[in-house]
């Protein structure tokens, strides 16, 4: 499957050298998300793990802002009243929107400007890497909207990003964690001027998207199931990952690479 030519109705999608951005498109309205956006997006990742002309994602800002949430008119709104099952219905698809972030086999760079808040700040961090600008503004603001907390993962990802009792502050007050608390927690990866963030996030991916894609794949994989193993089934599952990887193509490159005293070319298989 290829997604180069992916023309999406409720966001922006561009592919270039192996690299897909990723951006939501209401700049005006500080870009929320509608029932429409959330599905489409669920979708485009689930379809990435058999594209075959994408190996890194970058979700990237758009006029200063990251994302601010559902949209109060187009789902706040709508969902009040609404019975129970069509309610369960809405958050499983906010949550399935995660799982496909998780289950993509690509790795995910959030390069995040201004607001990143309410599912905004799931996003971000649901992605595998995290960078922001030092006006980034991260909230995961249910409470203050009447909410639990523990909204599409976040009580089981933020406390292994920066930790139980940081994590929990942020979920019971839903107060803003601003980008200097957020690099020195661990959350961001790296802080950037708005003028080079895209540009950083770029260099990254284009950095990941030169690797051993197959292997960065397999990376992904273990990182996100090893969060459910004991140390001897991490350990052993980590055996036949590297096993797997030791019959590709890329492996052999790297060694003969090395002993040419080259740099390895890898092609992902």
């Amino acid at each position: 499957m290829k997604l180069a030519g992916l023309k999406p109705q409720h966001f922006l999608w561009e592919v270039a050298d192996r690299i897909a951005v990723v951006r939501l498109n209401r700049p005006d309205r500080k870009n929320p998300l509608t029932f429409e956006s959330y599905a489409e997006l669920r979708d485009t990742f689930r379809a990435l793990v058999y594209a075959e002309d994408v190996d890194v994602v970058v979700f990237a800002s758009n006029g200063g802002n990251f994302c601010s949430g559902g949209d109060v008119h187009d789902i706040i709104g709508p969902l009040i009243g609404l019975p129970m099952k069509d309610l369960l219905a809405f958050t499983r698809m906010t949550g399935d929107l995660v799982k496909a972030m998780i289950s993509c086999g690509k790795p995910i760079i959030a390069a995040v400007d201004g607001v990143a808040v309410g599912a905004g700040a799931i996003i971000s961090m649901a992605a595998d890497l995290r960078l922001a600008t030092p006006e980034a503004k991260t909230a995961f603001l249910f409470t203050r909207v009447g909410l639990a907390g523990c909204d599409m993962g976040a009580c089981a990802m933020l406390p292994r990003i920066i930790g139980q009792g940081r994590a929990a502050e942020l979920l019971y007050t839903g107060r803003v964690m601003s980008a200097a608390e957020g690099e020195r927690w661990g959350y961001w990866n790296a802080l950037h001027g708005a003028d080079v963030l895209e540009a950083e996030a770029m260099t990254l991916a284009r950095r990941l998207a030169s690797g051993p894609t197959f292997a960065h794949s397999m990376t992904k994989t273990q990182l996100n199931h090893e969060w459910n193993m004991g140390l001897e089934q991490a350990i052993e599952a980590e055996a036949q990952a590297q096993a797997i990887c030791m019959q590709t193509k890329d492996f052999e490159r790297a060694y003969n690479a090395f002993v040419a005293k080259e740099k390895p070319v890898f092609a992902g298989n």
